[in-house]
């Protein structure tokens, strides 16, 4: 493969030089964001040699290359390019300048993916360190009437220390969410860590014992000059971190501006810590954490009261969600259904998120297998494979939208799965890759229905893939005889 060429035709493709913004590139995909749109010639692109896919999402244009050619690509261009500063930009730098094109509500789900996803490894890794542990605790899974510890008395502490590894991301999110969230704002990430801290020290009544204290009573409190304050920390809170860190970095930016140089550093983070800490335990804190387990009940209702309906609707707009990059907003939902895992019992939207994922693999794949055009079949086998997986945009924007029907295909098949596992309430009690690797990250209990819901929609979505293809080719060749 020529890839000073095809830099080279691509660039004339995309408008040239001075149309490119921001170029990136991540482990499949080329990633641009352009001063206009309308200069890029898609189709010709669509034609070029190596191009599996193109989509426009997010404000940015992405050019689907695949795994090491993707690599040789951006190289090539980052020199046609003559900016040395482009070939040093991270993904994150296309996205915000790729910003500009986005509208509020884009702007607000880019937000809170910024924030949400550089901490997504510590809260996949506390919530598969849970599932391990779920593994080695649950009776009967692999052994009638027994778990494993059971049998084997010696793991036991074992199991007790993956344990307290798999809750210290949930313990402490309030940090991770305080760093990432002040960051985002425009603050201090450290200031912002340090309030986290302040919402989860030992001194103060643990988060998960709020319920039972309200109900007796026993709430410790401040009491200042007759005002009483709730000592309550925020263990496995979301919101009321994200408000408050907010409040931070706003009141330590305005300081900052007002407060002279020599003592910048000295009264700053000493008055942006106190008044942000007093407006959370005060005011942002208890109103907040209302809103968000009102916000929980709500979701856990609306999933177990509408039930496999509720669930076949869910399946059939998710894809339709990652199309627009709103799906980022799931996130935070997901993060604060497994914080209150004692009380949710995990996620719902993890498995089906899975179901959809398998669909989409499921129906690439039917694509793979039917088509003759070598190109085509070469794009839809590998992306189908990577589709079970759990990585869908080689399958979803290669092949499956831009032959439509195996995308209308995919959507039933996990409005069905995702029916077929809300029935039986199945969740998930950690993140990771929403496919075939996802069991691990299933309740041990609900296991065999999650495989059976990825059986129902890996063969729903391939055989109507392949009845609709027949269709469809049917009517081209009618309307080539006509």
């Amino acid at each position: 493969m020529n890839y000073p060429k095809i830099a080279k035709e691509l660039l004339s493709l995309l408008g040239g030089k001075s149309n490119i913004t921001a170029l990136a590139h991540c482990a499949t995909r080329l990633r641009l964001a352009v001063a206009d749109q309308d200069k890029i010639d898609e189709q010709a692109i669509d034609n070029l040699e190596g191009v599996k896919g193109q989509f426009k999402v997010a404000g940015q244009y992405q050019i689907i290359f695949g795994s090491g050619i993707v690599n040789q690509v951006y190289a090539e261009l980052a020199k046609l390019t003559e900016m040395t500063e482009m070939t040093e930009m991270s993904t994150n730098d296309v996205a915000s300048a790729g910003a500009d094109n986005q509208n509020i509500l884009q702007r607000a789900v880019k937000g809170l993916s910024d924030i949400f996803v550089p901490i997504i490894p510590a809260i996949v890794a506390g919530g598969l360190l849970m599932g391990i542990y779920n593994l080695l605790t649950a009776q009967g899974l692999f052994i009638d009437g027994k778990s494993l510890i059971d049998a084997n008395p010696g793991l036991t502490d074992l199991a007790n220390m993956i344990n307290t590894f798999a809750n210290a991301p949930f313990v402490y999110l309030p940090i991770l969410l305080a760093f990432s969230a002040s960051k985002k704002f425009g603050g201090n990430p450290y200031l912002g860590a340090a309030l986290g801290m302040l919402m989860v020290h030992p001194d103060l009544l643990n988060g998960w014992g709020f319920g039972g204290a309200s109900v007796s009573g026993s709430i410790p409190v401040w009491n200042i000059l007759g005002f009483e304050i709730e000592k309550v920390g925020y263990q496995g809170s979301v919101l009321p971190v994200l408000v408050s860190a907010f409040i931070l970095a706003k009141v330590e930016l305005g300081l900052r501006k007002v407060i002279p140089s020599v003592l910048d550093n000295l009264l700053t983070p000493l008055l942006a810590i106190f008044v942000t800490g007093l407006l959370t335990f005060t005011v942002v804190g208890p109103f907040t954490r209302d809103i968000g387990f009102l916000l929980g009940d709500g979701l856990n209702w609306l999933y177990n009261s509408a039930g496999f309906i509720g669930g076949a609707v869910f399946g059939l707009i998710y894809a339709p969600f990652v199309i627009t990059g709103m799906h980022h907003s799931f996130i935070a939902i997901e993060t604060q259904l497994l914080a209150d895992i004692a009380t949710t019992g995990g996620t719902f939207i993890f498995p089906i998120a899975a179901m959809s994922n398998v669909s989409q693999g499921a129906a690439a794949l039917a694509v793979g297998f039917m088509s003759k055009d070598k190109k085509m079949k070469g794009i839809a086998i590998p992306s189908g494979v990577t589709g079970l997986l759990g990585i869908t945009e080689p399958a979803m924007f290669g092949v499956n939208l831009k032959l439509r029907y195996p995308f209308i295909a995919a959507v039933c098949a996990a409005a069905v799965s995702s029916a077929f596992i809300t029935m039986f309430n199945v969740k998930a009690q950690a993140l990771g890759a929403a496919g075939i690797p996802g069991i691990i990250s299933i309740s041990p209990e609900k296991i065999g229905y999650y495989v059976v819901g990825m059986i129902i929609a890996f063969v729903t979505a391939f055989a109507l893939t392949v009845v609709l293809g027949l269709r469809e080719r049917n009517k081209q060749n009618i309307k080539a005889t006509a």
